[in-house]
């Protein structure tokens, strides 16, 4: 999880990330697989990334974890059979340079980044807009804070404001929801509220719809204040042991797992408020991967949401 940097250096590094991707509609007929990792399309090798291997192992139907075990022949068999029964003429491939990021149906319709990116800068925030970010090839994240509706919550000031997140390559939809910043050290907590919006990739009025959801996850904003001041007398005698509860509930992976160990001295305490700032803590794990810091940050405002 980066710390602050303005929008216009996220429109920049989106560029530069997407100068090499483009995207095409492949037919059926015209791939094969050399293995798992490699596939042909009109005689020409193609390395498939690590999303795109998932994407059509399971589009095949054929379990992906079954699958990177074996070795590259039985990989090649498996895939150039069920390939046969695919129903569509063609698949939808998306690219960076030669390698293939994600394979899709015709009916994908994708939302790029910078579309997205597009039409914030439509919407008023402006190129030295303030926001938190995280980036990676498969996951975007856009944390804008609203320094207008900042509140004193145990001595420390909390920012409210917007997330949005969007993946290219089909790791999650395009998603709006609520965000807060904990401003002493940059932790953000993203939390579903009544007007959080999630839209697949099959539909073109995603971005038209964007600048009304906007307005209305901000009018929910406001209840966050009150969760936070709950959180903070609700006590917990055991964190580690409420944390480790929390870790399987959330199925958090072994990667997600070692950040919150990793949080945990940094955040300790006995109260919910500690334990939800151990995962928005953790999300700043140094090399976790975009989804994951995103992941926590959700986690973190899920349990806000259940202190009562």
């Amino acid at each position: 999880m980066s710390n602050m940097t303005t929008l216009g250096n996220v429109f920049d590094r989106v560029h530069e990330m997407s100068r090499n991707y483009h995207d095409k509609l492949i037919e059926v007929k015209e791939i094969s697989f050399e293995s798992l990792e490699t596939i042909s399309i009109s005689d020409e090798l193609h390395r498939l990334k690590p999303i795109a291997q998932q994407s059509i192992s399971n589009r095949l139907g054929i379990p992906f974890h079954y699958l990177r075990k074996c070795p590259s022949d039985i990989q090649r068999l498996n895939l150039n059979h069920w390939l046969q029964y695919e129903r569509n003429e063609e698949l939808f491939f998306r690219f960076n340079g030669d390698d293939v990021r994600a394979i899709f149906t015709p009916r994908y319709i994708p939302t790029d980044n910078i579309e997205v990116l597009d039409k914030l800068k439509s919407l008023d925030y402006p190129l030295d807009t303030r926001v938190q970010s995280s980036i990676d090839d498969e996951f975007m994240m856009i944390n804008i804070p609203d320094g207008r509706q900042s509140f004193i919550i145990n001595g420390e000031r909390m920012t409210p404001g917007i997330s949005v997140s969007n993946s290219e390559v089909g790791l999650a939809s395009l998603s709006i929801a609520a965000f807060v910043l904990r401003l002493v050290c940059t932790n953000g907590m993203i939390s579903k509220t009544e007007v959080s919006a999630s839209y697949r990739h099959i539909s073109g009025k995603i971005l038209s719809e964007l600048p009304g959801v906007l307005t209305d996850v901000s009018r929910e904003l406001g209840k966050k204040k009150d969760q936070f001041r709950l959180s903070i007398e609700s006590k917990v005698e055991h964190p580690e042991m409420t944390i480790s509860s929390f870790n399987n509930q959330f199925q958090l992976n072994k990667e997600e797992k070692e950040a919150v160990e990793w949080a945990l001295p940094l955040e300790f305490g006995q109260t919910m408020f500690h334990v939800i700032n151990v995962y928005t803590k953790a999300a700043q794990y140094p090399e976790l991967p975009a989804d994951s810091g995103y992941k926590l940050q959700r986690v973190g405002g899920t349990i806000l949401g259940m202190v009562k």
